[in-house]
């Protein structure tokens, strides 16, 4: 006798299961997150350490570091990274490593000084902190200013007789150095870092100091901007680092200025052309104030050339 089941009639389909309702549509997923990216930071005399974040710029890097140490943001001189010494090798310019230690050195004495200028050249190098002031980067061997023991790497020039420079820009600074007439006297208003109580002259070199920060080697970097938002970069390759540092010391020599960051905007826009009129022309459109000469541009140009050479 056969069960129920198998009486059914031959053929038939055993009933299907209703398929699932449609799913409503996933959102698409949220943009990743990008992470927080907080520094850290002492005063270069000595404070407690402070950590800082938010910043786009240098005027902004200023401001956080002088909110967190109750100061005015006009105190602060310059940073230099990963030394609370006056080193002009490590001096902050246009790029932080993500794990740099920034230290701000702000204001101390002020001094003034009389310069005869017997020489065309005083003999100063001079660059600017993005935010105001223009300070000296380097003295030369021998020149006029070498000679004056009062004035020193990283004092900041306020004024050149009487008349304030705070404001300029460092080659605006280097040109009215360059104008002053041959022998006569002139005088600048210095004003120097703020100074540690063990800190030896900026004109010698000092042995390794406990605060000094460990140098890292992080693969990444902050690039700030004049202008539009700082951007996470990979740090510079070989060839850009050497471009830029050929770059830089054409400045010193046609300019008596020295910025890594103006250096590295123009090797970034040398990489945008192939000629270099069409350089010069770049150049013209977002570098206009400083009006290169033709021939420094030329220079500019082929020395950008022999580093991608000699870089390969």
């Amino acid at each position: 006798m056969e069960s129920a089941a198998a009486q059914e009639p031959r053929g038939a389909e055993a009933p299907r299961p209703s398929a699932p309702p449609p799913s409503p549509a996933e959102p698409p997923a949220a943009p990743r997150a990008r992470p927080r990216l907080v520094f850290r930071t002492q005063l270069a005399h000595g404070s407690p350490t402070g950590k800082i974040e938010g910043f786009t710029n240098v005027r902004e890097l200023y401001a956080k570091i002088a909110e967190a140490f109750g100061i005015a943001p006009t105190e602060i001189l310059f940073c230099t990274l990963n030394s609370h010494k006056v080193d002009m090798q490590k001096l902050l310019g246009g790029q932080i490593g993500l794990e740099d230690f920034i230290f701000a050195h702000v204001r101390g004495e002020t001094k003034e000084v009389e310069v005869t200028k017997t020489e065309d050249a005083l003999g100063l190098t001079i660059t600017d902190n993005g935010a105001g002031y223009a300070f000296i980067k380097r003295i030369k061997e021998g020149s006029i200013i070498n000679r004056i023991q009062a004035v020193c790497v990283g004092d900041s020039i306020e004024a050149i007789n009487d008349h304030s420079i705070v404001g300029c820009r460092h080659y605006e600074v280097a040109k009215m150095l360059r104008e002053l007439p041959k022998s006569q006297p002139f005088t600048l208003r210095l004003v120097q870092p703020k100074r540690a109580f063990d800190t030896i002259s900026q004109r010698t070199r000092s042995s390794k100091s406990p605060m000094e920060a460990k140098v890292t080697s992080g693969r990444e970097t902050l690039r700030l901007r004049s202008g539009g938002a700082a951007t996470v970069e990979e740090v510079p390759s070989e060839f850009e680092e050497e471009a830029s540092r050929r770059v830089d010391d054409l400045l010193e020599s046609y300019m008596g200025i020295r910025d890594p960051e103006l250096a590295s905007t123009m090797v970034d826009t040398s990489k945008k052309t192939r000629s270099v009129q069409e350089f010069a022309h770049r150049l013209d459109s977002i570098l206009g104030e400083f009006a290169f000469p033709d021939e420094f541009v030329v220079e500019v140009w082929a020395a950008i050339g022999e580093a991608r050479e000699a870089c390969g």
